[in-house]
């Protein structure tokens, strides 16, 4: 037999794994796919701004511990992270508020592995996990991956509705909840304090995992901080923290870390053993000189004195570029807001017109793990100028009238 003839009667190949072709890709990263041109203004993205990258900051970081310690900046490192990283995040974490210390701290080669650990150690198929409504995309994706049954938990302008979950906790019995509460992608909403401490109770009642991702915490542009959920009454034993440097440092660093109770953390360690051992030892080490040498908290308040500008030239904005009837979130910080047109819009199936026009968003309807809003869609402001900003408002006007 030939080796034509072999291949002609090989036998077909065994299917994926169901969950690989079940669960689909990013909507935002196939839109940004289609929107790469750089004529388009794209308010599509969760991008942070280049141009404010601290580039000299960090490449004197790097500098230093290659120049200094090159062969443990270039070794492997243990998987819970480098000693020196986790100092740092402990401390900070610390003086916001949240005592912390190193060994409660495991580095992740950004938050979204962090979540992917979380999904391993914490979920089994057909367990229930809760979710505000709408939510992050990609945190639907990683517990659609697992196999799990996700439910929206209903809510307002400011965020869910304690008693809401409160209902859904005790009738439902889920895993655990997954919430972004300060300036939340999608909608940059931030929720009070009050409901806070209303989670954290019915957590400690129910005897639910709670979940606090703040990737964008740190970039408040007006108004007063809120406490992190983990720092009220009954959420202590039971909160994971997910911080990340994406959005204050740089995300092609891709460090991010979580904060959580030992049993678990040691969980997501050996799950992180399994998937890439540990995050690269070179990023942790600049991201600590980093943190030694420089000023993060200086450079994060003229980041966010930047998109505050930002987001105030989209808001004034708005009015002219949308329907008659539409509404929008007013965030006090981030990189979001929320747009919902009149009912008879579907922002979806207006998508491919708008781009005509070289400006494009992301529409609402994939971030609802139930009962999509197709009237919704998300902008980001803080990737443009504030004249490429004026400009791309003029095209949506333009695209969503043609």
């Amino acid at each position: 037999m030939t080796v034509t003839d072999a291949a002609r009667t090989a036998a077909p190949l065994p299917p994926l794994a169901a969950r690989a072709t079940d669960v689909g890709g990013s909507p935002v990263r196939d839109i940004l796919a289609v929107t790469a041109r750089p004529e388009v203004i794209n308010f599509a993205g969760g991008l942070p701004a280049p141009g404010l990258f601290d580039r000299e900051g960090i490449a004197a970081a790097y500098r230093a511990v290659l120049d200094e310690t090159p062969e443990r900046a270039l070794q492997y490192s243990t998987t819970e992270g480098e000693p020196a990283l986790r100092a740092a995040l402990a401390a900070r974490t610390t003086v916001r508020g949240l005592a912390t210390d190193a060994d409660e701290v495991l580095v992740t080669t950004g938050s979204q592995q962090a979540l992917s650990l979380l999904a391993t150690a914490l979920i089994e198929p057909g367990d229930t996990v809760l979710v505000e409504n709408p939510c992050y995309l990609a945190a639907l994706q990683v517990f659609a991956f697992a196999g799990a049954r996700v439910l929206p938990v209903p809510g307002d302008a400011v965020g869910l509705d304690p008693e809401a979950l409160d209902e859904l906790v005790a009738r439902e019995r889920p895993k655990l909840l997954y919430t972004v509460p300060t300036f939340q992608n999608p909608t940059g909403r931030t929720l009070p304090a009050d409901r806070r401490a209303a989670v954290a109770a019915t957590a400690a009642r129910h005897g639910v995992w709670l979940i606090e991702d703040d990737p964008y915490g740190e970039l408040r542009f007006e108004g007063e901080r809120v406490p992190w959920i983990a720092s009220y009454p009954g959420a202590e034993d039971r909160t994971v923290l997910l911080g990340s440097f994406s959005k204050v440092m740089a995300p092609g660093l891709r460090l991010g870390w979580l904060r959580a109770p030992e049993l678990l953390l040691r969980a997501c360690a050996v799950a992180k053993q399994a998937a890439d051992l540990h995050t690269p030892t070179v990023n942790q080490l600049a991201a600590a000189r980093y943190l030694a040498d420089g000023d993060l908290d200086a450079h994060v308040a003229r980041v966010a004195s930047v998109y505050g500008e930002r987001r105030d030239t989209m808001l004034a904005g708005l009015p002219d570029a949308l329907p008659a009837g539409s509404t929008w979130s007013r965030p006090e910080g981030g990189m979001f807001l929320w747009v919902r047109l009149p009912e008879e819009y579907d922002a979806t199936a207006l998508l491919p017109e708008v781009v005509r026009h070289d400006v494009a968003y992301v529409p609402g309807a994939p971030f609802h793990a139930a009962d999509p809003d197709r009237a919704t869609l998300r902008l980001c402001y803080v990737t443009q100028t504030p004249d490429e900003i004026a400009e791309g408002l003029r095209r949506l006007r333009r695209g969503l009238n043609s």
